[in-house]
């Protein structure tokens, strides 16, 4: 079974800012993959959508905790489910703009919701894909450009960037991890 998280922030408030572009990746995979939809676990701390993709079991997930948390759902999850593979798809503010990287088995970086997840699981021993987000000038208050919400120019690039991100999910379900390392870290 792979288990396959967005991270993001809960709530309305949240929704289209660059934090929660994990959130958005998820529900894209859901759609394409025709899982259904996503319901409310008070178990794990998370929303869920549970289907098959090319003969395996997947388990799609929101952690309902804030960004900065995401390592509690996780762990819940991780406990409950026994998932074979963990994928956790994130933004990531040192990849450029429009750009993914795949990585297995990798320290948090600047990123707050994957040291929370290393922390809570004791181990690095998962596989992310980094979703860029990195701004063209410097930012000094990262913080509060996260939660920005993208404007109309990026929106285009994130639906594609958001599609590029669920055809590397697909290529690590059909094909494994490395291949869509060596397709999509070009």
């Amino acid at each position: 079974m792979m288990l396959i998280v967005g991270l993001g922030n809960p709530g309305k408030e949240y929704e289209k800012t660059r934090h929660n572009i994990g959130f958005q990746a998820i529900e894209k995979i859901a759609e394409v993959f025709d899982f259904p939809s996503f319901s409310s676990k008070a178990i794990f701390n998370a929303e869920t959508s549970k289907g098959m993709y090319k003969k395996q079991n997947i388990v799609l997930a929101r952690p309902k905790t804030f960004m900065n948390l995401s390592g509690k759902a996780i762990k819940l999850l991780v406990k409950s489910l026994k998932p074979e593979k963990l994928i956790v798809i994130h933004d990531d503010i040192d990849i450029p703009f429009g750009k993914i990287r795949i990585a297995d088995n990798r320290g948090p970086a600047s990123h707050k919701g994957v040291e929370s997840i290393i922390s809570e699981l004791k181990t690095k021993n998962f596989s992310r894909v980094r979703i860029g987000i990195k701004p063209k000038i410097r930012i000094k208050a990262l913080d509060k450009f996260v939660l920005q919400k993208f404007n109309k120019e990026e929106e285009k690039i994130i639906k594609e960037i958001v599609g590029k991100t669920t055809e590397a999910i697909k290529t690590i379900a059909e094909e494994g991890l490395q291949k869509a390392m060596n397709e999509y870290n070009k």
